[in-house]
């Protein structure tokens, strides 16, 4: 479901004589529909580098990342619109959002996008934004103003909304207390039940232990940091 092969990325310092840093390279794995991988590696080692250009934040140097057969580094941008839409979530760290939206519109977006109707829609946001404790009398209100623990359930809701065939997880767990801790580490169990292709960071290793089936250190690939 997710294949990558040969990948590798450099950034140009413009404001040092345009010096190249190569950040990783020959980075190859692919991930089974129902399976879940964790990316660990020191600070530094390109995980989140590597994250941005699965989803195609970042251009590739070389090589190829293909989710569900499409090349992103080699598609449309219409086309990686597309992907993300039907086929790849991602669950980052921070929540972004346009100002004023209530939360369960924000949730329900994904669905909606998709064609969903507005009902349905938001009967499987409540159900996610109950799931994760947000209470219902914010479900109103933009999340911009929640607490930051708040956001990010809001974020896992939104990411969760859709059964999307391949996710991304950035610290999904990250700042949760244990019974929402719990919940999420449900979701995750249940989209690889449904068979999703699934890639994470988890810098909570009890977690990476629960839900991931093996580990890929990044560390590997990085110039410099490989044993």
């Amino acid at each position: 479901m997710i294949e990558l092969k040969d990948v590798s990325k450099t950034f140009t310092l413009h404001n040092q004589g345009s010096a190249v840093i190569e950040v990783i390279s020959d980075v190859s794995f692919a991930v089974a529909p129902g399976e879940c991988v964790a990316l660990t590696g020191a600070s530094g080692a390109g995980k989140s580098t590597l994250m941005r250009m699965i989803y195609g934040n970042y251009l590739t140097q070389a090589g190829e990342i293909r989710i569900g057969g499409l090349d992103i580094v080699r598609s449309e941008p219409r086309d990686i619109i597309k992907l993300r839409r039907d086929v790849l979530g991602y669950v980052s760290q921070f929540l972004r959002v346009v100002p004023r939206v209530p939360t369960l519109d924000v949730v329900a977006e994904p669905l909606r996008a998709l064609g969903v109707p507005a009902d349905e829609a938001q009967d499987r946001a409540s159900a996610l934004l109950t799931q994760l404790n947000i209470p219902e009398r914010l479900w109103s209100l933009s999340p911009t103003t929640f607490s930051g623990g708040e956001q990010q359930r809001v974020n896992i809701a939104r990411g969760f909304a859709h059964t999307y065939p391949a996710m991304l997880l950035d610290e999904p767990t990250a700042s949760l207390d244990a019974a929402n801790r719990e919940v999420v580490l449900s979701l995750i169990e249940d989209a690889k039940a449904r068979g999703a292709a699934i890639i994470g960071i988890f810098h909570d290793e009890a977690a990476r232990t629960r839900v991931c089936d093996r580990e890929i250190d990044v560390g590997r690939f990085t110039p410099g940091m490989a044993a």
